[in-house]
């Protein structure tokens, strides 16, 4: 498969790395040019890096890896207003969240992932991979008491869906079905939710209980 990564940063890098060792190909952007030469040099010979353009018309999934203020600017440059990614799959595992109050920059409105998906026309926008630190996708795989790591997913495309979910177990991971587009507002904010219990040092994990007991203790 080939894979476009707009975005040079430690998300491009641990999820970047990890598909190239499963055998896609990469172009790799990012805001300096240098740094996305320098992370495609160090993924291997399956990656090149380009611009945001090159990179969001390479293959037919698109990765947008940056922070939230930026996906504006680099939605423009790849030309997703002007139907570059139309077609594609891409893939939104940015997280708008405010830094120290743990809360959502996109509070009261639509999502971000519903930002990017009426920026980028014609695109299959899924939500995935924001729940994660980058060192968790950098594990090989990430598995936990026997476990895979579960990952959700919100979209609306079957098919972009289908895709997703191939890369998400090329991880080692199990996908998870988190319903469509509208609900990657929900997911957003339980990263925010979740990094603000990390930060007071509790496991977030451990606030739920087994799906066993999810509906009563009978």
């Amino acid at each position: 498969m080939r894979i476009g990564i707009l975005g040079a940063g430690n998300m491009a890098d641990a999820l970047g790395t990890q598909w190239a060792r499963a055998g896609h190909e990469l172009t790799v952007s990012g805001r300096h040019p240098d740094r996305a030469a320098a992370l495609a040099k160090q993924i291997g010979p399956a990656a090149r890096a380009g611009s945001w353009a090159e990179a969001a018309v390479f293959g037919d999934v698109v990765l947008l890896a940056v922070r939230d203020q930026a996906v504006p600017a680099v939605l423009e440059a790849a030309g997703a207003a002007a139907g570059a990614l139309r077609g594609r799959v891409l893939i939104d595992c940015t997280n708008p969240v405010v830094p120290g109050r743990f809360t959502l920059a996109t509070q009261g409105g639509s999502s971000m992932a519903e930002r990017v998906a009426e920026t980028a026309v014609g695109a299959h926008v899924v939500k995935a991979f924001n729940l994660c630190h980058e060192d968790v996708w950098r594990m090989t795989p990430p598995v936990f008491d026997g476990s895979p790591l579960a990952v959700p997913l919100c979209g609306d495309d079957a098919d972009a869906l289908a895709t997703a979910r191939s890369l998400v177990r090329d991880l080692g991971c199990e996908p998870v079905e988190g319903g469509g587009l509208e609900r990657a507002g929900l997911l957003e904010a339980t990263a925010a939710f979740m990094i603000g219990l990390w930060v007071c040092g509790a496991d977030a994990q451990a606030v739920i209980p087994p799906l066993k007991f999810a509906f009563g203790a009978r």
